[in-house]
């Protein structure tokens, strides 16, 4: 488009100062070794609390039933990551296109910040035994694999219910104080009650959730002040779809290296992917598909039955192209890389280059070093193109929500 061209002749100078401060700050910070020395400061701490804090969580979990394992666990899901990642397309589809974007670029911001505080900390869960650790599902499972401090999940909770409340009274006319008061008690129910249940599963102290309570209060009053003009920058920018793929992979250069490797930088990857393909999609599509005219759910526009019928061709489609773009980004980065003389390593997507000759190190070293990686090939360190696959298949199915599904709605006039 017109508006594509004239970002790319002239980019903007907040663009390059941005993205420029990150590459100073993955320099700076890996030549101070910056994450070593705020884990030498905070992570004796933590750990400290979490063991004084263990007698609590046993208090708590002495009112053990089936039925509270079940309640907790299921209220677990319903604000993880997963769940969010397949809640977003639909509110996409549903016509409240700048709710689900504010909602996907704050939950990818919670992701990484809160991975990234995880892994500078690298504290440990509580102990179990004697804490009992209910993982219920195969979500639970990967969480527990991750550092404790702090909590994703108050954090996440804090941040998007907070953030929803906030959509929504926006948009009621003559509100008063009593429907205001009653919006900010069921947040506040709802974050209480998931601080209550990662204590109960063993999942975390009180450290972590006060932790999570605070980081996630002060993201949420970040956001709340630059939401506007970040969702003005996406729909009307100048070159952002570039600056968005710069700023992508430059965070992932910026995330630190956790003490032991964690599935931490693998949610990450995936949600930057997630951002990415929506960012993409939605400033190429939005005067067709986003704006803020488009039909909505329980409107005579868009029906119940129409919208179920949007889910119905949508969910299988979104689903084939994460199916083909892994398989495409499997057979386009290692030929790329190949080609550009970089020394890769796949630690399960790709099985020929699994525990491949070129690569020095075992599985530990997925995290670490990027930023001499980056500079120095020569040295013959491997990245591990698992990084790249999962960043390309996610972006490619975000993609396909913005962008391809509703090319296929206004086709079949749904």
């Amino acid at each position: 488009s017109k508006r594509e061209k004239e970002g790319m002749e002239s980019i903007p100078g907040w663009q390059l100062f941005f993205l420029g401060g990150i590459v100073a700050w993955i320099a700076i910070s890996s030549m101070l070794n910056v994450t070593q020395k705020i884990r030498s400061l905070t992570q004796p701490w933590v750990s400290r609390h979490v063991i004084s804090g263990a007698p609590i969580i046993l208090q708590i979990q002495r009112y053990q039933h089936g039925l509270l394992d079940a309640f907790f666990s299921g209220l677990s899901c319903v604000v993880s990551v997963p769940f969010y990642t397949a809640f977003l397309p639909l509110l996409f589809w549903s016509g409240h296109g700048k709710l689900a974007r504010q909602m996907t670029l704050l939950m990818a911001f919670c992701d990484y910040f809160g991975n990234c505080i995880k892994d500078v900390v690298s504290a440990p869960r509580p102990s179990s035994p004697p804490v009992r650790r209910v993982t219920a599902t195969k979500d639970e499972k990967e969480n527990a694999m991750e550092y404790g401090f702090t909590s994703s999940h108050t954090l996440n909770t804090v941040c998007l219910s907070g953030y929803l409340l906030h959509y929504v009274l926006s948009y009621i006319q003559n509100k008063d104080a009593s429907v205001e008061l009653a919006g900010f008690a069921m947040v506040c129910l709802l974050v209480g009650l998931i601080g209550l249940g990662r204590l109960y599963l063993g999942m975390h102290c009180l450290v972590d959730i006060l932790g999570g309570l605070a980081f996630g209060l002060a993201i949420l009053t970040f956001w709340l002040s630059v939401h506007e003009y970040i969702d003005n920058f996406i729909v009307s920018g100048q070159n952002v779809t570039s600056f968005w793929a710069a700023l992508c992979f430059l965070l992932l250069f910026a995330y630190p290296t956790p003490e032991l490797p964690t599935p931490s930088f693998e949610y990450h990857a995936a949600f930057d992917g997630v951002a990415l393909g929506i960012v993409a999609g939605v400033q190429q599509t939005y005067h067709q598909f986003h704006h803020e005219s488009v039909p909505r759910i329980f409107t005579p526009q868009l029906t119940i039955t129409a919208f179920a019928g949007r889910m119905l061709v949508g969910i299988p489609t979104i689903l084939l192209v994460k199916f083909c773009s892994k398989a495409l980004a499997k057979w386009i980065l290692p030929i790329s890389a190949n080609a550009l003389g970089i020394p890769i390593r796949s630690t399960s997507y790709i099985p020929a280059l699994v525990g491949s000759p070129t690569s020095k190190k075992s599985d530990d070293a997925k995290q670490s070093g990027y930023f001499q990686k980056l500079l120095f090939f020569t040295r013959q360190d491997t990245f591990d193109v698992d990084t790249g696959i999962r960043l390309l298949q996610y972006a490619g199915l975000a993609w396909s929500v913005v962008d391809l599904v509703p090319s296929l709605f206004s086709h079949l006039s749904l």
